[in-house]
């Protein structure tokens, strides 16, 4: 980068001026990292201190059965197909109540695109979750699921929040937005649910108060401008709605899992390469510069593995998200080392061992409990540490 431009963007960052879609595609072009780590981190610290929230969380795919066919997807599977699956209620809610012991606060559950399941089978699976823990929310379905549950239904996707809420939901997922540009999502996505139908979903959720995340697949077969461009756009709509909580920058997986049988549902990894931790770091620190009017920037840490999560709390992240315990959609595809789950104390120590203070948070980023902040740099040399690898 031009060391005239870099200083240009420096103080643009200090000053808090907002950065233009030109200024994201040169922060991508930088190959400072450490200096992209220290914009990112004064933002960062500016908007979230030394915190780190997270929450004890539980993820619940009810089913795998889907009737698209994404280039990118590793879970989905087509009726008939022997490890296909699709839970009964009663199967879900004993899957939930196994973590009633640890204090859980939210039920994270996404789900294929089902072609025969009944639109009352989703209502009636919250309002069960719901009544068997009370004291736990709901964050449910993503845009793209709304928008098939319209299809299947005939509703209208607003008719279809009002009954979600009324059965206990309490906020959307981030997931179906991948890349929004069309010349990349014509080739990994096989669904309707596009920016257009993504946008007035989640806007119709904000009109119901409902605070939801936003997320971004990256690491495919998309370009930094793309990043940028979908950026951009939740930037627009949070200016307009305020009811994006947290932005979520998932790393692309290859299909590890199935290669060894040769069933290789990932059709674009031939021609990919998963991000780096170099390139995560770097998307991260984007991403939170960007981002002036999102609070929050967390690092799903089931595809990212724990040390690069604990780098990533460098590089603008302040949220590790939680316990998870199952995560289909990813542990489907790899098999490289990150845990199922990470209980409390794990989290804990992982943001400690990072030098940060932990906040445990709900749904809506209201804080849970405050912890005490990181032992100093004195004390930690003075005993052995746990070490994350």
């Amino acid at each position: 980068m031009d060391s005239g431009l870099k200083r240009e963007l420096e103080a643009k960052v200090y000053a808090g001026e907002r950065l233009t879609r030109a200024d994201g595609i040169a922060l991508y072009e930088s190959d400072d990292l450490a200096w992209l780590g220290r914009l990112a981190h004064h933002k960062r610290t500016e908007m979230n201190g030394e915190r780190v929230m997270f929450n004890v969380n539980r993820h619940l795919n009810l089913t795998n059965v889907c009737s698209a066919s994404c280039a990118y997807c590793s879970f989905q599977r087509k009726p008939g197909e022997k490890d296909a699956y699709t839970m009964r209620i009663d199967e879900a809610v004993r899957k939930a109540k196994e973590m009633e012991d640890e204090q859980l606060t939210e039920l994270h559950i996404v789900n294929g695109l089902h072609p025969s399941l009944p639109w009352r089978y989703y209502p009636k699976v919250l309002r069960e979750l719901k009544g068997a823990l009370p004291n736990v929310k709901l964050k449910c379905f993503t845009a793209t699921e709304v928008q098939w549950f319209e299809k299947i239904s005939g509703r209208s996707a607003g008719e279809i929040l009002d009954e979600l809420m009324d059965a206990g939901l309490e906020s959307l997922t981030g997931g179906g937005a991948e890349i929004f540009d069309w010349e990349v999502r014509q080739h990994i996505v096989d669904h309707n649910c596009h920016w257009e139908d993504w946008s007035r979903i989640h806007r119709l959720a904000h009109e119901r108060g409902m605070k939801t995340p936003a997320t971004m697949l990256y690491g495919h077969i998309e370009e930094p401008r793309h990043r940028v461009d979908h950026v951009m756009r939740l930037r627009e709509l949070q200016d307009e709605t305020g009811g994006f909580v947290v932005f979520i920058p998932l790393r692309y997986q290859h299909d590890f899992v199935d290669s060894q049988d040769g069933k290789i549902r990932n059709r674009i990894q031939a021609r990919t390469t998963m991000a780096a931790p170099a390139e995560s770091l770097k998307t991260f620190a984007v991403s939170r510069l960007m981002f002036d009017n999102v609070p929050h920037v967390k690092c799903f840490w089931v595809m990212h593995g724990l040390s690069v999560a604990q780098l990533s709390l460098n590089f603008g992240a302040d949220d590790l998200d939680g316990s998870v315990v199952e995560y289909k959609i990813t542990h489907d595809a790899d098999s490289y080392g990150t845990p199922n789950t990470m209980h409390r104390d794990d989290l804990l120590h992982l943001i400690w061992d990072a030098g940060f203070q932990p906040v445990e948070r709900n749904t809506r980023y209201e804080v849970v409990r405050e912890y005490e902040s990181a032992p100093s740099l004195a004390e930690r040399r003075s005993e052995p540490q746990r070490v994350w690898a």
